[in-house]
């Protein structure tokens, strides 16, 4: 990076983290710490629920993704908005008039205390996995811009979270997240103008649409219903809106920000104003994914991605199979455009034949020299859209989107964090550990076990480079566990029948099924959300049923 870059970034990063430490003053009890005295508007809670699920990811790899394998995993948010609607109407009140600090608080008043704490663990590990992940990502950034190792950035970016988590509780984060969506949405429509710009002057909007839609980038919806298939109208639908309920009504990192919320309603407006705005946020990032790939179709890309990699890549026939197929698959897109602009329906068909036949031989290409580079599982994918922007943004511009991505891991990071110390600190620490102390002790413990799990994040980062698309792998994390939470939440919330031990054993059924599905099935792991609430439920009702009889003859 230039000067100017260094400048953009440090300012655009000062400022927002500035102005979140500035509107967190007074944060001196545990309510403002955990959750800003209950004082944020609507508007505020919307784009912090927004920007605890726009993580640095979601631009790092979902742009990869659609480079890779099209825009088809825009279908993972089909559920989103029927959870939201849900989740406004039933789960909102809930908590907000049972006055607690976390969701796993209310499971005790409604059923007891091992429930409360089977969940608090559940939650714990789940998102302690997921915040590593989240951590990894802007590591990424740094590792492709200096060539650092990963431990190295993982370990920096760790330490300055940690520092502004600890310090600003959750009113700073809130308050930080609203700057940090604007730099995003800034970010991400002057990425897409530069790419746009920077295509050859005979290929407009439409033809870069057009050679994405040739070669399947575009492809949005299948209707296929195929549980081995992750990405389908039905798998987005039911197994997505499993997902988003367990997320978004039983996820602490969620729950806590609209609980943070002035009143029931302006809670409720935030959930809905995510419903409507994440897939269309969502599909635009895709998009971004698709114009980096008729990009590169003109501007030669590197044989892979990541640098470091690509060098241990010394066989001269690869590169020079891969320099055959870029050429190939450059005049035949320049020929399907100019067949496409003429309507030369002959040449078209010609022409497609030849994109698509030489795209299948640059793939075959990477795959063998990612098998040539020694590296087991090789997938670059996380590498795509940074290799973009430090190669071919303007000074200043790449500073921006740099910014961007740092603003977005900052939020997740912060937020995930925040809501991990949460739960240890009023779901284990205050119930089991030390009851009956005072708010101050309990102010301090908050921040000590932020630091925790900002060290404990950081740890986890170092496996972030085995799993492949970071975007697939902090979702699948999730539907590992998601599934058992929702399942539980709905007994508490709908089958009043069921009481404690139904709802604890539900609970160890639920997380086994999912792992024995994870283990012994290629189902798409978005069915594990499915799967594991209907154990969950199913297996609630038949201990309690088996329990009241037995009650009953004593």
């Amino acid at each position: 990076m230039k000067l100017l870059d260094w400048l953009v970034l440090a300012a655009t990063l000062c400022s927002i983290i500035g102005y979140g430490l500035y509107r967190s003053r007074g944060a001196n009890t545990v309510n403002r710490y955990l959750l800003a005295g209950k004082t944020m508007p609507w508007y505020a809670m919307a784009l912090s629920i927004m920007a605890t699920q726009a993580s640095a990811i979601t631009f790092i790899s979902t742009t990869g993704q659609s480079y890779v394998d099209g825009m088809r995993f825009v279908q993972f948010y089909f559920g989103l908005p029927i959870a939201m609607v849900v989740i406004s109407a039933t789960v909102v009140p809930r908590f907000h008039n049972a006055g607690v600090y976390t969701a796993y608080e209310y499971l005790e008043k409604r059923f007891d205390a091992k429930t409360r704490a089977i969940a608090s663990v559940v939650f714990l590990l789940q998102r302690g996995f997921s915040v590593g992940l989240a951590l990894y990502a802007p590591a990424i950034v740094l590792a492709v811009i200096f060539g650092w190792p990963d431990r190295i950035t993982t370990l920096l970016m760790g330490v300055v979270v940690i520092c502004y988590t600890v310090v600003g509780g959750v009113q700073a984060i809130a308050w930080t997240d609203v700057q940090q969506m604007m730099v995003i949405f800034a970010g991400l429509f002057i990425a897409l103008a530069m790419i746009i710009a920077q295509l050859p002057p005979d290929v407009g909007l439409t033809d870069a649409v057009y050679l994405a839609g040739a070669m399947g980038k575009l492809n949005t919806v299948d209707f296929t219903f195929d549980l081995n298939n992750r990405y389908t109208v039905w798998s987005g639908l039911l197994g997505g809106t499993f997902l988003f309920l367990s997320y978004f009504g039983c996820d602490q990192s969620q729950v806590q920000r609209y609980l943070t919320g002035k009143s029931i309603a302006q809670s409720k407006l935030s959930l809905l104003f995510n419903a409507i705005a994440k897939i269309p946020m969502q599909f635009f990032i895709l998009f971004v994914g698709a114009m980096v790939f008729v990009f590169y179709t003109f501007e030669k890309p590197p044989l892979l991605f990541q640098k470091a990699v690509l060098e241990k890549v010394n066989s001269p026939e690869i590169h020079a199979r891969f320099d055959r197929a870029f050429e190939e698959r450059k005049a035949a897109a320049k020929g399907l455009v100019a067949a496409h602009q003429s309507s030369d329906a002959g040449a078209r068909a010609a022409n497609l034949e030849r994109y698509r036949g030489a795209q299948s031989d640059l793939d075959g290409a990477r795959k063998q020299a990612g098998a040539a580079s020694g590296e087991k599982d090789f997938n670059d994918t996380n590498y795509i859209f940074l290799s973009f922007v430090t190669r071919y943004l303007p000074a200043g511009l790449v500073g921006l989107i740099i910014a961007v991505i740092f603003a977005a891991a900052m939020s997740t990071i912060a937020a995930e964090v925040n809501s991990l110390a949460t739960v240890s600190v009023i779901d284990i620490y205050k119930r089991h550990v030390k009851p009956g102390a005072e708010d101050r002790h309990y102010l301090l413990a908050s921040r000590a076990a932020t630091a925790f799990w900002g060290l404990y994040a950081v740890f986890f980062a170092q496996y972030g480079k085995n799993l492949g698309s970071l975007i697939e792998a902090v979702n699948m994390l999730g539907s590992l566990f998601y599934g058992s939470l929702l399942g539980v939440f709905t007994l508490a919330f709908f089958v009043p029948r069921v009481k404690g031990t139904g709802a604890f054993v539900g609970m160890i059924a639920g997380e086994a099924a999912i792992f024995a599905a994870f283990k012994f099935t290629s189902i798409s792991f978005l069915w594990y959300n499915v799967i594991g609430c209907v154990v969950v439920i199913l297996t609630g009702l038949a201990v309690q049923a088996a329990v009241r009889p037995a009650s009953a003859a004593r």
